[in-house]
């Protein structure tokens, strides 16, 4: 399962680093999401919960946070992270298997996931499969052209034209695609036809 691209929970120390927020503002992210309270989010690939944490305070009451993760390492240190109430789901898979229920989500995350997913196809699919229809996906993921201060090398990454062409080959409208803090960019889509 794992491979190159992958980000190993060896060095998960880096997702929690303060200096993050600098480049990757969370709370910027999560506004631009429209989020509110009852919603079902799943995000896959949610790592030690730099999204997941923010996005599920915002969800409840009456929502719920999947947090989807192939390293059940990861989802370990998530669940040391939680708050007593939160409204947070760990659940055990990948972007291409979720074990998430069909839909059953409002909106789909992806956050530095993209450029790690061997078949983005298949992933692609599986996330139709899991969002309601008139649901979203929202993906964030290095630019191709940003400096290498962090993150993976350029030759992983995937550029915004490209991630635009596989969700629209996929049966996804891109509503929105933009930058958001300093190396990233964020992606936007809705269902535009049943899975």
């Amino acid at each position: 399962m794992a491979h190159e691209r992958m980000f190993h929970h060896g060095h998960s120390h880096k997702l929690d680093d303060p200096e993050r927020e600098q480049y990757l503002p969370s709370a910027e992210v999560v506004a631009r999401l429209a989020l509110r309270a009852g919603m079902n989010v799943a995000d896959v690939g949610a790592g030690t919960g730099y999204f997941a944490l923010p996005m599920a305070r915002v969800l409840a009451p009456g929502g719920t946070l999947f947090a989807v993760d192939v390293q059940p390492e990861m989802l370990e240190k998530l669940r040391a992270r939680l708050e007593p109430g939160m409204p947070v789901k760990l659940v055990e898979g990948d972007a291409a298997k979720t074990t998430l229920e069909g839909a059953s989500v409002d909106l789909a995350f992806l956050a530095n996931v993209f450029h790690e997913i061997d078949d983005r196809g298949a992933a692609l699919d599986e996330m139709a499969r899991v969002v309601r229809l008139g649901g979203r996906l929202a993906i964030v993921d290095w630019h191709p052209a940003a400096e290498r201060l962090a993150g993976p090398p350029l030759d992983h990454r995937v550029a915004v034209a490209e991630v635009r062409a596989e969700l629209e080959r996929h049966g996804w409208r891109v509503s929105d695609a933009s930058d958001v803090g300093r190396f990233h960019y964020l992606v936007i889509a809705s269902r535009a036809r049943a899975k």
